[in-house]
């Protein structure tokens, strides 16, 4: 049975107090696992602000409302108001996740600031970041985290290095390259190890190999535009073709306006025979595999800003 991983990546604090719990219950309700990743410091989602200077910034938020899906009080977070502290005023929204049953891992310690800045700063600041975000799981959870995902996709060669020191077996940390319509590039693309300054490193790398809901939204399609309507439909046929995958939902989202749609997705990969897991499940069937060695890439991808890391095409050798 084809493995579908739900990676559920919870960005501000209106998304962990609201779309967390609104995840747990709809995932209960078809008996799926997932991973929940949790932002575990303060919420400056109203530094966003800055992105509009960043090429394809407009035409993304003219295909997806902004505003209705995070909130204008969100899109205030240290701007207009101050940024609250995720992981001290949602402790119990977490905590109440892992009773439920389902994995939880970190995303990050301030999702904006690490988006927009990791990938120049140095060693020092990675290591403490990622140190404060550590030490906030333990407090919240009471136990290591075991698994990360980077926020935005946006991580430096410290920052994998810092993984090995927390012992973090399983990650995914970056993306799968996709054609335009969302097709994987290279069909062999999954789990693989990293090559960092010269170093293979231990960790696993579960990359995420679907398109994201809102880079899909608003986008054509053999002259098809892709709405609430449809676009459920258009991923399916991504997955139509039995073969592990990794998706990546957001509190933000799937956890609210577009519930409905991730909804009808599960329904959708049930009827597929695929298995919904946790990372920690794809991990367990991967981790006494052989697998690719690669270089840490950086690309962009169709529908979103920027560039991310990127699992390379046809650019491996083999490791253990």
């Amino acid at each position: 049975m084809p493995l579908l991983t739900l990676k559920i990546d919870a960005d501000t604090y209106r998304g962990t107090r609201e779309g967390v719990p609104n995840l747990v219950r709809l995932l209960t309700k078809y008996q799926a696992r997932a991973t929940f990743l949790f932002s575990l410091g303060p919420d400056h989602t109203g530094w966003a602000l800055k992105q509009v200077f960043r090429p394809g910034f407009f035409s993304k938020v003219s295909r997806t409302s902004v505003v209705e899906h995070y909130g204008l009080k969100t899109l205030m977070y240290g701007v207009l108001l101050p940024a609250p502290d995720i992981g001290k005023t949602c402790a119990s929204y977490m905590q109440a996740v892992q009773t439920a049953g389902f994995e939880c891992g970190i995303h990050t310690w301030d999702h904006r600031v690490w988006q927009d800045h990791v990938r120049q700063r140095d060693a020092a600041w990675t290591q403490a970041t990622m140190q404060r975000a550590f030490d906030r799981f333990k407090h919240v959870f009471g136990v290591a985290p075991r698994t990360h995902g980077a926020a935005g996709w946006q991580m430096n060669p410290f920052a994998f290095e810092q993984l090995e020191t927390f012992n973090i077996a399983y990650s995914s940390d970056g993306r799968a390259m996709l054609t335009d319509a969302g097709d994987l590039a290279d069909p062999a693309a999954g789990p693989h190890r990293l090559s960092v300054n010269g170093k293979t490193l231990q960790c696993i790398q579960l990359p995420t190999t679907l398109p994201t809901l809102d880079e899909l939204l608003g986008r054509s399609f053999n002259g098809t535009e892709l709405d609430a309507s449809n676009i459920a439909a258009h991923i399916l046929k991504l997955t139509a073709e039995p073969r592990d995958h990794v998706f990546t939902l957001h509190a933000e989202l799937e956890g609210q306006k577009l519930a409905p749609i991730f909804e009808q997705l599960l329904q959708g990969w049930r009827a597929q025979g695929y298995d919904l897991v946790s990372m920690e499940d794809y991990y367990q069937q991967v981790k006494n595999q052989t697998l690719p060695t690669l270089p840490l890439t950086w690309a962009e991808l169709p529908g979103r800003s920027g560039e991310m890391i990127m699992q390379p095409i046809n650019n491996s050798t083999c490791g253990s």
